[in-house]
């Protein structure tokens, strides 16, 4: 048997839509493989009731596929499904490292980021690699026709999870097909702003990047009580708020000694407007690890 943590993840940080991403510390999946001559797939933990174990339509079962290792996959649930925190995306990347590990395929990294960005097409409808790729790598990546760069970062951040529910799919539908050219000057310019606050782990410049006028407005009237969380987390020191992936989850970058104020008034503000949520005080981590 081959054991895989693979980590929380948040596309998009605003700017960077379908480019950016980076791995959480925390929550993760933890992901079981054993030998076998058929896929077979078992779901434990949250919200493993709503995921299939048809290895056709899950995102493990079709890393399996498409690295041609069939096996007994075990997946436990920590990343929540339909959270914007890379749910599909983190069982999809331990399946693809632990595979790799199992059978001693000898895959380099970008290999296995395709073959987890095909599972992440059951969900989402095509095979983007925005959270597979940090769940994968660690740090910050940004991933383009090109490649994949990632940037090593240990930036303070604040997950705030609401108890509602935006598929992946509702959230595409409302982003818009065309944008101005003020629009895309302002976001090239907030995405490379964040790209060196990243490089430089500088919360102030990060959250400055994280600014959009294009896709995150549409995407945060889907989210009950946005612009009070967006608010109440800025008051409380964030320097920078958006939506994690596609939502319901909300994204906040600050220093490490704001964390704790940042995450409650976060909590507060979903709570006023009667909608419960969970934070979790986290940083940027590490990708996929293989355990003993």
């Amino acid at each position: 048997m081959v054991t895989v943590r693979a980590p929380a993840t948040s596309a998009n940080l605003g700017s960077g839509f379908d480019v950016f991403g980076l791995a959480l510390a925390g929550p993760a999946d933890v992901v079981h493989v054993e030998p076998a001559d058929e896929t077979t797939i078992t779901v434990t933990g949250v919200g493993s009731q709503y995921i299939p174990t048809d290895p056709a339509d899950n995102t493990a079962g079709v890393v399996a596929s498409a690295l041609d290792a069939p096996a007994h996959i075990t997946i436990d649930k920590g990343v929540r499904p339909s959270s914007g925190l890379g749910s599909s995306a983190a069982s999809a990347a331990a399946t693809a490292v632990a595979l790799d590990a199992l059978y001693d395929l000898g895959h380099d990294s970008e290999t296995l980021v395709r073959a987890a960005a095909e599972g992440e097409a059951v969900v989402s409808g095509e095979a983007h690699a925005d959270n597979v790729a940090p769940a994968i790598l660690g740090g910050f990546t940004i991933v383009t026709g090109e490649g994949i760069t990632t940037i090593d970062s240990s930036l303070a951040l604040v997950a705030c999870l609401p108890e509602t529910v935006v598929s992946t799919r509702d959230a595409r539908r409302v982003v818009p097909v065309d944008a101005s050219m003020d629009a895309l000057v302002e976001t090239v310019g907030a995405a490379a702003t964040l790209t060196a606050g990243m490089a430089r782990d500088d919360p102030v410049l990060v959250g400055r990047g994280m600014r959009d006028s294009v896709v995150t407005p549409e995407r945060a009237e889907l989210i009950a009580g946005y612009d009070d969380v967006r608010d109440a987390a800025l008051e409380a020191g964030a320097t920078g708020v958006t939506i994690s992936g596609a939502g319901p989850a909300m994204l906040a970058v600050c220093y490490p000694t704001d964390r704790r104020a940042v995450a409650s008034a976060m909590l507060d503000a979903f709570d006023a407007v009667g909608v419960e949520s969970r934070a979790y005080q986290t940083r940027v981590g590490a990708g996929a690890t293989v355990y003993d």
